[in-house]
C-alpha cells in the first residue's frame, strides 16, 4: 500500500509531534511514527516515504530521518528491502482508540486537537475566532427574565426551530432581496451541522461534488465523510468562472456544487450578482442543485450594499440550499446557524435533524432571536475593528515579510498570502516549530494548485499579531534560507 509515499499526508498523520516527545530529534520522529504505527494510522505493507522527501516536507536534515528510520527498524517496527523502500513491518496490536484517532484525520480536524490541548505558548492562526461581543449577555439576561417562563412550557424538542427565530430569518432573507416564508427555514447546531445534514439529502456516497479553487476546508471533510470525490473549479476576481462551471458540469455527474459568494474563504472575494445569477441559471441548465455557504458577513474593503443571495438568482426549477450561521457575525460559542430551502427539502432536512439530536437548545435559539434585531449595528461595529486590524496587519507584513503577496480581501477575516517559490505546506510545520499555527493552501485544494498559498486570519489583537508576525518571519528565513 502506498497511501503515505506523499510524505504531507503522512506530515498530517504526524501533527504536531515535536511538542508529544522530548529527547534528540530523531527519537522524537522515532517514537511519533511509532505511534502513528500503534494507533493503527500506519499499518502492516504500508509504504513510507524516502528520507529524503519526509526531510524535505518536515524541514530536517535527511540524516534525522535516517537515524529515525534506523530507530524503527531496530524495534521491528519497520522493514526496508532494495526496490521497495521502507514499509511498515508485521501487523501491531492496535489501541482501543486506533477507530476514534482515524476519524480525525480530517483537513479540519486539527481544531479538535488544539482546542483541546493547545500550549499557552502556541498562536494559532488555523481559525479566526474572536471573544463575544458583550451585547450577548446582555441579550442572554433578557432571555432568562423575560423569555424563558414561556420556553419552559414548550416540549423541548423542536427540530426545525424556534418558531420566532424561523419567523426573523425569513424575515431577514425577505429584506436581503430573497423573499421567504419560516417554512422555508430550518434552525441547525452551527454551519457544520447545516453542510452535513445538506450533504445527507443531496449527496449519496462516492457522488462527485464540484466546489471552487480553493475552498473552505471543512467542505473537504464534509463531503468525504460520505467518500464523496471531489473536484475543483477555478476562480477569477468576481467568483467561481461560470464557463469553467459549465464544462466541469458538463464532464462529470455532479451531485452538487458548494459556492461561498459572499466573502470567500480563504480568498476574501465577493461574487457580483451578475455573476451569481450566470451561476445560478448554469446548475440550474445542468440540473446540479447549488450548496451556498454565506458564513461570512464581515466587509472590510467593500462599501456598499451586498448582492442578494445566490438564491435569489435561481431560475424556475433551480434548487439552492443555503446556510448561514452566526458564528462569525457574533460569536463561535453561540452554535446556531441555518438552512434556506425549499419547504419540500426543509422538511426533509427537518427529519435529518431529528434523528440527530432532536433540535438545537432553545435557550441559544431564543437568544440569537434577540439578537438579530440588532444584527445591523452589531456587524457595523465588528466591520470597524476589522479594518483597523487589517491595517495594522498588512504593515507589519510589508515591513517584516516584504516577499509575500496578496490582495486586500472584500470581507471576511483572513488574508489569500502567496509565498513565492515556497511550498507553504512545509513553511506551516516550520512557523509549528516557532509557535504559530496557520493553514497551507494544500488544505484548501488537494491538487496542489495552491501549494505556494497560506491563509493568515487577522483577527487577533494588535499585540499577538505583532508577535505572531514576528515568529512568523523566523520561520520564514529558515524554510527560504534568507533573510525576511
Amino acid at each position: 500500500m502506498d497511501r503515505f509515499r506523499d510524505p504531507d499526508v503522512l506530515a498530517r498523520v504526524l501533527g504536531d509531534w515535536m511538542s508529544a516527545a522530548s529527547g534528540a530529534l530523531y527519537r522524537q520522529l522515532a517514537t511519533a511514527l511509532a505511534r502513528a504505527v500503534s494507533d493503527g494510522e500506519l499499518v502492516s505493507g504500508d509504504r513510507l516515504p524516502s528520507e529524503r522527501d519526509l526531510a524535505r516536507s518536515l524541514h530536517l536534515s535527511r540524516a534525522t530521518v535516517v537515524a529515525a528510520y534506523d530507530e524503527l527498524r531496530g524495534r521491528g517496527l519497520v522493514e526496508s528491502r532494495q526496490g521497495s523502500g521502507t514499509r511498515v513491518a508485521a501487523p501491531i496490536d492496535r489501541e482501543p482508540a486506533a477507530v476514534t484517532k482515524r476519524l480525525q484525520r480530517g483537513l479540519s480536524s486539527e481544531a479538535v486537537r488544539r482546542f483541546d490541548s493547545a500550549p499557552d505558548s502556541l498562536i494559532s492562526m488555523r481559525y479566526a475566532l474572536e471573544p463575544g461581543d458583550p451585547r450577548i449577555a446582555t441579550a442572554a439576561a433578557a432571555v432568562v427574565e423575560e423569555d424563558l417562563p414561556s420556553l419552559l412550557d414548550e416540549l423541548g424538542y423542536s427540530p426545525r426551530g424556534l418558531p420566532a427565530l424561523r419567523e426573523a430569518l425569513a424575515r431577514t432573507y425577505a429584506d436581503s432581496g430573497l423573499p421567504t416564508a419560516p417554512d422555508q427555514v430550518i434552525v441547525t447546531t452551527g454551519t457544520q451541522q447545516a453542510m452535513t445534514l445538506i450533504s445527507q439529502l443531496v449527496v449519496e456516497r462516492g457522488a462527485t461534488v464540484a466546489v471552487e479553487s480553493p475552498s473552505w476546508p471543512g467542505c473537504f471533510d464534509t463531503f468525504s465523510a460520505l467518500g464523496a470525490r471531489i473536484v475543483g473549479v477555478p476562480m477569477d476576481d468576481h467568483g467561481i468562472r461560470p464557463d469553467a462551471l459549465r464544462a466541469t458540469l458538463a464532464a462529470e455527474e455532479v451531485a452538487a456544487l458548494f459556492v461561498m459568494p459572499t466573502f470567500h474563504n480563504p480568498t476574501g472575494t465577493l461574487m457580483t450578482a451578475a455573476r451569481r445569477r450566470e451561476v445560478a441559471e448554469v446548475a440550474a441548465d445542468l440540473g446540479v442543485p447549488v450548496v451556498e455557504d454565506n458564513a461570512y458577513s464581515t466587509p472590510v474593503t467593500h462599501s456598499g450594499e451586498l448582492p442578494p443571495p445566490l438564491a435569489a438568482f435561481a431560475p424556475a426549477g433551480g434548487r439552492v440550499l443555503a446556510t448561514g450561521s452566526l458564528s462569525k457575525a457574533l460569536w463561535a460559542g453561540l452554535r446556531i446557524g441555518w438552512i434556506r430551502a425549499s419547504a419540500g427539502d426543509i422538511e426533509r432536512l427537518g427529519y435529518l435533524k431529528a434523528s440527530a439530536d432532536m433540535g438545537t437548545p432553545l435557550l441559544d435559539q431564543a437568544i440569537a432571536r434577540r439578537l438579530l434585531d440588532d444584527l445591523a449595528d452589531l456587524s457595523a461595529d465588528r466591520t470597524a475593528v476589522a479594518r483597523e486590524r487589517l491595517e495594522h496587519v498588512t504593515g507589519l507584513l510589508r515591513s517584516e515579510l516584504p516577499g509575500w503577496e496578496w490582495q486586500e480581501p472584500a470581507g471576511g477575516t483572513a488574508l489569500w498570502i502567496r509565498l513565492p517559490g515556497v511550498d507553504a505546506s512545509v513553511f506551516a510545520r516550520v512557523a509549528l516549530r516557532h509557535g504559530v499555527e496557520v493553514t497551507p493552501g494544500r488544505e484548501t485544494d488537494p491538487t496542489g494548485a495552491w501549494d505556494d498559498h497560506l491563509r493568515l486570519p487577522f483577527t487577533f489583537d494588535a499585540a499577538t499579531m505583532t508577535e505572531a508576525v514576528r515568529r512568523l518571519a523566523a520561520a520564514y528565513a529558515e524554510t527560504s534560507g534568507a533573510s525576511a
